[in-house]
């Protein structure tokens, strides 16, 4: 992996890994990983540029638009933006867990998603894989939280739930360990933002 830039983390830190297309970013992204920094206990919310989501069939801008346009609106020091996916060539959020735990020893991984990744979650390569070996923190959205609530993953890992009063310690618990929060929520979208035109990077 020559020319390999990884972002630095020290061990014993706690690092929230919100992946996703970000095609592209915007203040919605920035409310949930403020949110995730603060009630989940986080030393840095790592947003991990992916090269294509598996599951659409649209593919996004490239990723050097969609990367530098991320870094544009992120203006915190505990807010990373990385293309590492593309870097260590991984397709599926397993791969890439698998991948940075054996990377970052000693490091708490959290695995931060929207509550409507958490309804498809069980489509996911390997998704209880990721239940089992990575804390997973689930961000509630407008109008997503029941088909979340009600979810195979959902249901199958009940009893690894934490309160949210608990949030704070997530980053801290062994997998299998997930919170559901319910958070104020930006109603911006990146589809919303490409169908009124408004990005067109390529």
């Amino acid at each position: 992996m020559n020319g390999f830039q990884a972002p630095y983390a020290r061990e014993g830190q706690a690092i929230g890994l919100l992946g996703g297309s970000f095609d592209p970013a915007h203040d919605g992204h920035l409310h949930i990983t403020q949110e995730a920094l603060k009630r989940f206990g986080l030393d840095q919310v790592w947003w991990v540029v992916s090269p294509g989501n598996p599951l659409k069939s649209r593919q996004p801008a490239s990723m050097p638009a969609r990367v530098a346009h991320a870094r544009s609106l992120v203006s915190r020091n505990d807010v990373i933006v990385t293309d590492i996916e593309a870097q260590i060539g991984t397709r599926y959020t397993a791969e890439t867990l698998s991948a940075l735990k054996a990377r970052y020893r000693g490091v708490r991984f959290v695995w931060l998603m929207g509550a409507d990744n958490l309804a498809q979650f069980h489509l996911w390569q390997d998704w209880q894989w990721i239940m089992e070996n990575v804390p997973v923190g689930v961000l509630a959205r407008p109008g997503d939280r029941i088909s979340a609530r009600t979810s195979k993953a959902a249901k199958l890992y009940r009893q690894y739930k934490l309160p949210g009063k608990a949030s704070h310690i997530l980053a801290r618990s062994h997998a299998p360990a997930w919170c559901f929060l319910n958070v104020p929520m930006v109603s911006t979208s990146s589809t919303a933002i490409r169908d009124a035109g408004n990005w067109t990077a390529n």
